[in-house]
Parts: C-alpha cells; structure tokens; sequence
C-alpha cells in the first residue's frame, strides 16, 4: 500500500460510517482487519456483525477466527463447531479447529481433523499436522510423515521447517540440515539452519540466521535461545542472558532452556539469577540431571560444600554424561578448604581449555536445547 493510501479495512470503515449495519460491508470489513493483523479492531467488528444474528457460514467463520485471534478460544470453537454440525465441512474449517486445538495444547485433536483432503487443499496443515505428532512426543513418526509429505509438496516451507524441527529433535542432524537446507525462509526452517551452523562453529553465520527467523517470528522460542547460545559462544554473556531466559519463558517447561539461561546467569556473575533459573527448571522435573549439576556448581561459589557434594552425586547418578555434574565434580577435587576458592569458580570454569568432557560450555548447551520438549536425563 503507497504511503498516504488508505488500507481496505480504512476505506470499509468509512462506509460503514454511513450504512453501520449492513451485514455485507461487516463482513468484508472483519476479512481486511483479519487480513491487516488489527486484532483489536477485528474483535469490534465481530461482536457487530454476530449482534446482527445469525450470521452466514462466511461470516460465522470469520467470527470464530476473530475470537479466536483475541483468545476466546471456547467462543471460537463454538462458532467452528457449529458450523461443522451444520454440514459446512471445509478443508479451511477443519484447518480451523485443528489450528485451535493446537493453540489450547489439545495436540492429540489436530491429527484427526487434517485428512489428506485438508493437507491437499491448505499447505498449512501439512506443517500443523507434523508439529502435532511432534508435540505428542512421536518424534520418528513426525520426521517420516513430514519427509513423507515433503515429497508431495517440495516447495512448502513451513513443512520443511516442521520436519526439520522434528529431525533436529530425533537426533538425525544431517537430514535436520538437509530438510532445512531445502526452505528459502520461515522461522523454523532458519533456526534449525542456525542451529546447524552453531553446531559447526560458525557463529556469526549461526547469529545472522536467528535474526532473521525472529524477524518473521518475534516469539519463536527455539530462535531466541539460538540467538543466547550463539552470543555465549561469542563472549557476550550480557547479552546471552535475556535472550535466553525470553526463550525460555516462551517455551516455559522446557528444562534445557532454564538450565542454559542458569549458566548465561553464572558467567556473566549474576548467581543470584543463576540459581532462579536451576530451581524453575527443578520445579518443573527433580530428575533432570543437569539442574542439579548446576546447582552443585553455584552451591561451590557459596561455599556449601556438603550440599554441593549431594547434589553432584545425584547429578551424576542421574546422568554420568552430565556437564554441571562433571564441573561440579572437577571444582570439588580442587577444593582445599580455602576460603578464595569460590572467587576463582567462575573464572576457572570458563576458562576450561575445551570445556567438560571435549565440549565448550555453548556446545554443552546446545545439546539440551534442540527439543521443545522437556528431556529426562535418568540412571
């Protein structure tokens, strides 16, 4: 739109000011607000037209997308449902009401509304229907249908991105980098792409493709906490920290993100912080074995050596692999009872010559963050 142009919600807006009930001209109005991302006003133009009573099938979709984009989900089900009792079967409002379970968390209900005749008609929904087996936890089934339906739909780059995704978290990295490779954009297809080069040490490269997935999708959480661990890796703590924490907050009980938003917390001196980020990711599971590896590291620079040496213990019981375990574990055999000591912890460990186990910190880190779904870690 030319600057000065009027938008075609604007210009419906106007005659709606001369013809305020004209259920034609509100539901061509509520389809530009919808179209222009102007929640607020969709809302208004919603309650209008549903006030009107009842509304046609068009409209009633358009009713329920309203609501649903301003979060009264039980409305816009209601509105969804009713449709569908009514006959009115659309690939779109199957997409709907998958679309809306997946925003209510109700993953098992996606599936069954995405028939082939749904992933046909709406590229949208091959990606929705891989996220959905994802979210259940069925990582392989979610990597063989989506290279399944890459194969029909070569150019869909949010199934791409999805299935990348799902690689990435089943561990196939090489088909994660290929399956990604193949997208030329979308926030999932770019994060997974910066993953990999994080992965390879190509920081700057890793950085760049994290930005660019946050510019499409501000609240992606797998690209924010990229973006943190490519700027550890980087030396910038200061800046790692609260990209880190904003990811994992969006994730809010993926644990890898709490432990890495713990340690940004730790190099950058903050234990305070540190220890508010181990003890959320306690909360959500005590048998993560990298929260009290964590916690044994920051209970070291406080001085508490008894409970340090316990909660290493379980740390390594739980997982004998474990990078704060393993730190912790190392600190401890240094210890000579001098009081310094806790002031030299955190140089000491940033200042591993490969970090723990052959691995950096960042690159530890990586490691628990490639998953939305919260990871276990037992004996």
């Amino acid at each position: 739109m030319a600057s000065g142009q009027a938008s075609r919600l604007d210009r419906l807006t106007g005659f709606l000011g001369h013809d305020p009930a004209n259920p034609a001209l509100l539901t061509d109005a509520l389809d530009a607000a919808l179209s222009e991302n102007r929640v607020e006003e969709a809302q208004g133009l919603a309650d209008r037209l549903a006030a009107l009573g009842q509304p046609g099938p068009e409209a009633a979709n358009l009713i329920g997308l309203a609501r649903m984009r301003g979060g009264n989900y039980p409305s816009a089900r209601a509105m969804f449902e009713a449709l569908r009792a009514g006959g009115h079967d659309a690939p779109a409002l199957c997409f709907n009401l998958a679309w809306l379970a997946a925003l209510e968390g109700r993953w098992a209900d996606v599936g069954p509304l995405l028939d082939d005749a749904v992933v046909a008609a709406l590229p949208q929904a091959a990606a929705l229907k891989v996220q959905a087996l994802h979210h259940l936890g069925d990582y392989d089934g979610a990597v063989a249908l989506g290279r399944e339906l890459a194969a029909r739909q070569p150019d869909n780059d949010a199934l791409l991105g999805a299935a990348s995704v799902a690689a990435m978290d089943a561990g196939d990295y090489a088909l994660a980098a290929d399956l990604a490779g193949r997208a030329r954009g979308g926030a999932d297809a770019l994060t997974t792409q910066g993953l990999v080069a994080l992965n390879e040490d190509h920081t700057g490269a890793a950085l760049a493709l994290f930005d660019r997935a946050l510019a499409e999708a501000p609240q992606a959480p797998r690209a924010w906490l990229g973006k943190g661990l490519g700027l550890l890796a980087a030396g910038d703590a200061n800046a790692a920290a609260p990209c880190l924490e904003q990811g994992a907050a969006l994730f809010g009980n993926h644990l890898g993100s709490w432990i890495a938003a713990g340690w940004a917390q730790f190099v950058r001196g903050d234990l305070a912080a540190a220890r508010r980020n181990f003890e959320t990711a306690l909360g959500h599971d005590e048998n993560f074995a990298e929260t009290h590896g964590g916690l044994a590291v920051l209970d070291i620079a406080a001085g508490a050596f008894d409970s340090a040496r316990r909660r290493t213990d379980v740390a390594l019981r739980l997982d004998r692999n474990c990078f704060g375990g393993a730190l912790a574990r190392s600190l401890l055999l240094e210890h000579d009872g001098k009081p310094e000591l806790a002031a030299r912890i955190r140089e000491k460990a940033m200042t591993l010559p490969a970090g723990v186990n052959g691995k950096t910190l960042a690159q530890a880190l990586a490691g628990l963050n490639t998953g939305a779904v919260p990871g276990r870690r037992r004996a």
